[in-house]
């Protein structure tokens, strides 16, 4: 085998690295673009430009805008997969279902300026479902399973209206804290909530 031969194919994995590296840059700079201003606002043109990658090139990656939407909502799904499985290494159900809401806290700055990332995501494809990927239950679902696991573990038999409820909680604390601009107020819900997970045990 020539080196030159040898240095080609070892360069292989490198250029699939950044094939990779670049798509994924795309669909990130996508994903910020869509929570500040939103899925029906948000251009190609834009998302290339954040991304520091040419225009055509996002055609390479995603055929059309529906193809990047839905690669932000796998991104979201893997995202939140991860963050969960995180939880889940806290010794109670209490602790993990904290640390849930917690979540939300810790962005209560830019919750306040740009809502939820998740409730504003699902709420505008929500409202275009024939000419953009519905989104369905699917940014929500795998959060409320895994809330009712652990309020199963809890020995709750109403597990899964009360894993509604706690989602409930805390996209009303998210709403209110981006309709009044007030961090303070997601802060806050966040407290009474806390003293409700210790109530359910």
């Amino acid at each position: 085998m020539t080196n030159s031969v040898r240095a080609t194919l070892g360069a292989m994995p490198n250029v699939q690295a950044r094939a990779l590296s670049k798509r994924q840059q795309l669909v990130d700079s996508a994903q910020s673009l869509i929570y500040e201003q939103g899925v029906h606002r948000t251009t190609l043109a834009e998302v290339a430009e954040r991304a520091d990658v040419p225009v055509g090139n996002v055609y390479y990656y995603f055929k059309t805008k529906d193809d990047l939407v839905d690669a932000v909502l796998e991104s979201r799904a893997a995202q939140i997969h991860e963050t969960l499985e995180g939880f889940g290494k806290r010794r109670t159900p209490q602790a993990r279902l904290k640390a849930l809401a917690h979540g939300w806290v810790e962005i209560a700055e830019t919750v306040a300026q740009f809502g939820c990332p998740l409730g504003t995501l699902s709420s505008e494809l929500g409202k275009h479902p024939d000419d953009m990927a519905a989104p369905d239950a699917s940014v929500f679902q795998p959060i409320v399973d895994w809330i009712e696991t652990q309020l199963r573990e809890l020995g709750r038999r109403d597990a899964r209206d009360l894993a509604f409820e706690l989602l409930a909680r805390i996209q009303g604390g998210a709403l209110l804290g981006q309709s009044f601009r007030d961090p303070d107020i997601l802060v806050r819900q966040t407290r009474i909530t806390n003293r409700w997970i210790d109530s359910l045990s």
